[in-house]
């Protein structure tokens, strides 16, 4: 099994990497599928399904429909051009991908909420079409945005389509009682073995590419510590952490911070990237974007609070909790829509606490230890979004799974490795949990806090 550091923490804008990435990227294989064929389309159609329809005004989905259908993409995406294209499109009822010319698009009658209709294959489900000079169908793909912005097609899911192809790696552990006997057997760590599968798979600048992944998250902290005012949507969530942040700062000019303020600290940081992701700015998904404030509040603690830490060791952090991503999405889900929110902040914990373990100078027994402490401990969490939005629970949610994350990995660090559930048991856990939950609390706003608070 090999999934790639970079398909686990993709470079992208919010509200959603499944919502929002997802449905863009689902157009672009779209289009080109569209350039391959031999007939000219004169229009393109668009429905959206399951939790795509639910939660799909308050993803931003629609808007991220009709701009993939552009042309545009979340790794260069231009939101003043995004903004300029979508008046253009609203006015003049056409779409102009490049290779394609014009194309029929009225966002009025062309992109349907289908909200009785679910696909099967999964809760995020969208159904592309091209039309003829008559307005008839000629060509039509399902597609499934599966979480973290991955995105498959019909037949691929059916197919089982589970990583990317490509020439076998040294050490395909599909599961972490694998991935510790190859630890063993080899003698390298959990980031050496991974950092060997991604030298096979012919990507040898995997540091530079961390470091660029990692300056995006720390840029967006600042971004998010600096900024202020009111997140779009209706709910009218203000903006908390830049101000939290101005306490933080004042209290330990003047030594007043008692030891357990450095929770503040961390939640001020998770808080500050997902509410730059609520307002649909520029993150990384980690392992999605509704958990993308985990990650980078953990390692942004580790550099500026932890006396020994090095920014060295920010590519054995990445590539430790890229391997825990890895087993999770692949055993179980880091869909939101498809498990709850355990799949997402209950993973983006696991995967922080792991590479906080290793950095901290943990073994891979303590490594898979800290892991399965913090996802255990999100076990059964549900995905209740009020109004759809990424905002409530989602924004202080994540600062509460990055102190899980901290407290998992300096729990492991006091143990020896030895403990009693293992991670493997627990993912599956997460998996079986996630099955039985009721559809109303993953991702539709149907149950939970979405129902028993004001929206207004």
């Amino acid at each position: 099994m090999f999934l790639s550091v970079f398909d686990i923490f993709k470079i992208g804008i919010g509200p959603s990497s499944s919502h929002t990435m997802g449905p863009m990227v689902a157009a672009a294989r779209f289009l080109d599928l569209l350039r391959a064929a031999p007939f000219d389309a004169h229009g393109l159609r668009a429905s959206l399904h399951g939790s795509l329809a639910f939660t799909g005004k308050g993803h931003a989905t629609d808007r991220a429909t009709i701009l993939g259908l552009a042309g545009f993409a979340p790794e260069s995406y231009d939101a003043q051009a995004a903004d300029a294209a979508l008046d253009y499109i609203e006015q003049h009822h056409h779409v102009a991908p490049k290779g394609l010319g014009q194309l029929r698009f009225d966002p009025a009658s062309d992109l349907r909420f289908d909200y009785d209709e679910p696909l099967p294959g999964h809760p995020n489900g969208m159904r592309l079409m091209a039309l003829d000079a008559q307005g008839d169908v000629i060509l039509s793909e399902v597609y499934y945005s599966i979480g973290g912005g991955f995105v498959l097609t019909e037949a691929e899911l059916a197919e089982g389509k589970a990583e990317a192809e490509g020439p076998p790696v040294p050490y395909p552990f599909k599961s972490a009682a694998e991935m510790l006997e190859m630890a063993r057997k080899s003698g390298l760590s959990i980031a050496q073995m991974k950092g060997a599968n991604e030298a096979a798979r012919g990507r040898p600048d995997v540091s530079a590419g961390i470091n660029r992944v990692w300056q995006v998250m720390s840029d967006c902290i600042d971004r998010g510590l600096k900024a202020d005012g009111i997140l779009p949507g209706g709910l009218a969530v203000r903006r908390r952490a830049g101000k939290i942040h101005d306490m933080l700062l004042d209290e330990a000019g003047r030594n007043l911070a008692p030891p357990h303020v450095v929770n503040d600290w961390i939640s001020a940081y998770a808080m500050a990237v997902n509410e730059e992701n609520a307002a649909g700015g520029q993150v990384v998904t980690a392992p999605t974007n509704g958990a993308a404030g985990v990650m980078p509040a953990v390692v942004k603690y580790w550099l500026t609070h932890v006396p020994t830490a090095t920014r060295e060791k920010v590519t054995e952090f990445f590539l430790t909790a890229s391997a825990i991503g890895g087993l999770v999405k692949f055993n179980a889900s880091i869909s939101g829509a498809e498990a709850g929110c355990q799949a997402e902040v209950g993973s983006a914990a696991a995967m922080a606490a792991a590479g906080l373990c290793a950095v901290m100078g943990g073994t891979p027994e303590q490594i898979e230890n800290a892991a399965e402490i913090a996802l255990e401990h999100h076990l059964g969490m549900t995905c209740d979004p009020v109004a759809g939005l990424v905002q409530v629970p989602c924004i202080e949610r994540n600062g509460l799974g990055a102190i899980k994350a901290v407290s998992a990995a300096s729990l492991a660090l006091r143990g020896d490795g030895r403990h009693f559930v293992p991670l493997d048991a627990c993912i599956e856990t997460m998996r079986q949990t996630g099955r039985d939950m009721h559809e109303k609390y993953k991702e539709t706003s149907l149950g939970g806090l979405a129902v028993n608070v004001p929206n207004c």
